[in-house]
Formats: C-alpha cells, structure tokens, sequence
C-alpha cells in the first residue's frame, strides 16, 4: 500500500466554525490512478491538499509509505515531499522568466542534482511529454496545453512515486484537456506512477481505473473498473 488516508476531519474555525471533512479514509496501491469526484464544496481539493501535506487535517493521519507525514520534522517534510510527491496544479505556476526546460529542472535544483544531469533528465521528458522542440521557449511563448504538459514534465521530475493533479483541465479546453488526460493515463501505465487527481468532469474521471466520490466532505461511493 502506498496512500493511507485515515479518518480525515477538517474544521476551519471562525465566527461560524466550518466542518469541511468528515472521517474520510481510503487507500491507494501503488501504480492505480485515482480520480476524486464530487461538486464544488464537497472535500475533495482539501483531501488532496492534506495528502500533499499543504495543509494539515484536523484529526486524523496520512501515511504515505508507512511514514506518517504531518508528525514529521519540517526540514525532513520538505525533503520528502521533494523525492516522492510530485504536483500538477489548475495553473501551471511556471517561471516566465525561464525556458521550458529550465522550468522543468527546478526540482533537481531544489533535490541539488548536478547541472548536466539535470538537464539530460530535463530532455528526456520533455520529449516523453512531445515538447522536445519547445525545450528553450519560455512560458508566454507556449499554449496552455503546452504549459500544462510542461507542468507534468517538471512534476515527473525526481521519479516521485505519487503524483497529485488538482483540476489538470480546468484551464483548457475540452480536446486540449482530454490530451493531457491521455497523457496523464499514458504516464502511469508506462512508469507506473501512482496518480491522485481530483476533478469534477464525469469525462475526465472516467480515464481513471478508479473513482472516488464526495459529497459534503464525506466519501459516499469508491468503484474500480473492471
């Protein structure tokens, strides 16, 4: 097992105290794709906020290769969600100021790879993700479907062995973001990277093996295709 989520509360306190999360619990083995499911307001970007320790639960733990991640040290937090979490947001967040490539090794830099091997890692997915003849343009000079596929490229970066897409579409149009859709499918079936994405586009969802469903900050419903 590689993801154990394990009675997930979520309570944002205020005037008007707001119960987000209500004992959430799941598991994910290694190599599935996963896609969350559910309306606006109901969980599931907060699930995988807590999952990609950006934010903390309430109660509750998450263990991610048995290691329990919001009791660790901040120095050692950092350093483990560098090598073994990768991340895919609704915006790109890429630097404009940098090539595709240089945006795609930033990772390397922060884990200190050295300079030519950053780059060689760089290249070669760039290319798995079809933008080897993009790799020197910057971020205003590519489409959004190109930047996103840049955004996967640098999430693959140190091999992590869970990856976490927060709405990888939203920004896109339908076919550019069934592209990355395929692609995302593609990338875990080649090299077996677990994916846990949260969309709320039944069209999207369905590319997964699997579907977690949420509802008012609760999981009413878990299935796997067949």
């Amino acid at each position: 097992m590689l993801l154990s989520v394990e009675h997930l509360d979520k309570r944002f306190e205020g005037k008007v105290p707001l119960q987000v999360l209500h004992d959430v619990c799941f598991q994910i083995d290694a190599g599935e794709l996963v896609a969350m499911v559910g309306p606006s307001g109901a969980g599931k970007t907060t699930v995988l906020n807590i999952v990609s320790t950006l934010d903390s639960p309430t109660a509750g733990r998450v263990m991610i290769h048995s290691v329990d991640v919001h009791r660790m040290a901040e120095r050692k937090l950092n350093r483990f969600r560098n090598t073994h979490l990768g991340f895919v947001f609704q915006d790109d967040l890429l630097l404009p100021h940098l090539t595709a490539q240089e945006n795609v090794m930033l990772p390397g830099r922060i884990a200190r790879t050295p300079e030519r091997t950053a780059r060689r890692r760089a290249q070669e997915l760039l290319d798995r993700v079809g933008l080897s003849q993009r790799m020197d343009h910057r971020p205003g000079e590519l489409s959004g479907g190109q930047r996103q596929r840049v955004n996967l490229a640098r999430a693959l970066f140190n091999q992590p062995s869970l990856m976490l897409a927060d709405e990888p579409t939203a920004r896109l149009d339908r076919n550019t973001g069934m592209e990355i859709v395929k692609l995302l499918a593609d990338l875990n079936a080649q090299l077996g990277v677990t994916i846990l994405m949260v969309t709320h586009e039944r069209e999207v969802a369905n590319r997964a093996r699997r579907v977690i469903e949420f509802l008012d900050g609760r999981v009413v419903g878990d299935k796997r295709s067949t």
